[in-house]
């Protein structure tokens, strides 16, 4: 019995790596990104665009590890939500108000450390922030 289950499961396995995640982003308009519309020193531009854009843009890199399903299905799905919060690529497309409200959020989850998650730093070494790049994005947030 305990054979059957665990054949059962192995060809669940290997029957779901048939459907992988759809690793095509979305188009970037040309002047509709948040790097074309605010003034952003090179310097946070780097460090937004190595802490931030993987999720929260539509140039997301699709590394190899989204290939194995589960996995890359729970990870387009963190990729999924990150673009539904905030989605630099399409800043123009935000009013005013939207704009000032996430901008606030940008420098909240910052100062609160939830962002980036420790879960994409641990992978993405890139995207780990010293508390000096922290203050300075926070400061450019809160401009």
């Amino acid at each position: 019995m305990k054979k059957k289950i665990l054949y059962t499961l192995l060809a669940a396995l290997i029957a779901i790596q048939f459907f992988p995640v759809d690793r095509n982003n979305p188009a970037v308009v040309d002047g509709e990104d948040y790097m074309d519309i605010a003034q952003v020193s090179d310097e946070n531009r780097l460090l937004i665009e190595s802490a931030c854009y993987d999720c929260h843009s539509n140039t997301t890199n699709y590394p190899w590890y989204f290939r194995p399903q589960p996995l890359g299905w729970w990870l387009k799905g963190h990729v999924k939500g990150g673009r539904s919060k905030l989605n630099f690529s399409e800043w123009g497309s935000l009013s005013a108000e939207d704009r000032n409200h996430a901008l606030h959020e940008c420098a909240e989850v910052l100062e609160n450390n939830r962002m980036p998650l420790s879960s994409y730093t641990k992978l993405h070494s890139e995207a780990k922030l010293s508390e000096e790049q922290r203050a300075a994005l926070i400061k450019h947030f809160n401009q």
